[in-house]
């Protein structure tokens, strides 16, 4: 139907619209940016300095490397919407897009972020870390690929929901940790099985709950985003 297609694509273009305006924002002020590098180098650091020579399991060290990227997102993510409320920008925004366009464009920005801390993240810890050797390529890639998504749909949605609060600083890794807990027991797991050598079959069990996580946050969060959105 022609009046289908030409909703989704004002759809797609009020996704697109808020996904670059936080983009361009981003790029002037640097803000998210420059807290998840800071925060990755310093404790890619401190868990370097703590280790020293000594040898660690695969499994700690594929713990390590998750809570990196976890308190690292926190201190980044947690801005999506408390910029809008600062600014002023808010009842801006929720007159000009609908409520599941503003969710699914901050949702692709914060997405960006954390592949992007994601990227780094990896990069310093396999050149840091002498002990964490990746032999199955192919899990890792999943589970960090599935991991981001999952990051960002949760980041995305307790950042709508603290946006208002006055604690909102220590607020979110609060809401964030219980929430994000399954995930994060999920893709440790995962990047044991990479950095022991499993097959990819071995990993079949924990690309399906980090599917299934990813699609009851992402469904559940757009259904109720126009309430927290207008609220």
């Amino acid at each position: 139907m022609p009046g289908d297609s030409t909703r989704m694509s004002s759809y797609a273009r009020s996704v697109m619209s808020v996904f670059l305006k936080d983009w361009r924002s981003e790029l002037r002020t640097r803000y998210a940016m420059n807290a998840l590098l800071m925060f990755v180098v310093t404790t890619i650091a401190i868990v370097l300095f703590s280790l020293g020579s000594e040898g660690a399991p695969s499994d700690a060290l594929s713990g390590m490397l998750w809570t990196v990227i976890f308190f690292s997102a926190m201190s980044g993510l947690s801005r999506t919407f408390v910029m809008e409320e600062e600014r002023g920008t808010t009842f801006t925004l929720q007159l000009l897009a609908p409520p599941s366009a503003v969710f699914f464009g901050k949702l692709l920005f914060n997405l960006v972020l954390v592949l992007g801390l994601n990227a780094v993240t990896i990069l310093l810890y396999l050149a840091l870390i002498t002990g964490f050797v990746i032999q199955t390529l192919s899990i890792f890639l999943v589970a960090v690929l599935l991991g981001s998504l999952g990051f960002a749909a949760a980041a995305t949605v307790i950042a709508a929901i603290i946006a208002r609060a006055n604690t909102r600083g220590t607020l979110y890794p609060v809401l964030s940790f219980p929430v994000l807990l399954p995930l994060l027991l999920t893709v440790i797991n995962a990047t044991r099985l990479a950095s022991e050598g499993a097959y990819f079959q071995e990993a079949y069990g924990e690309f399906q709950i980090l599917i299934s996580y990813i699609v009851v946050v992402v469904v559940v969060s757009s259904m109720l985003f126009e309430y927290i959105w207008k609220d």
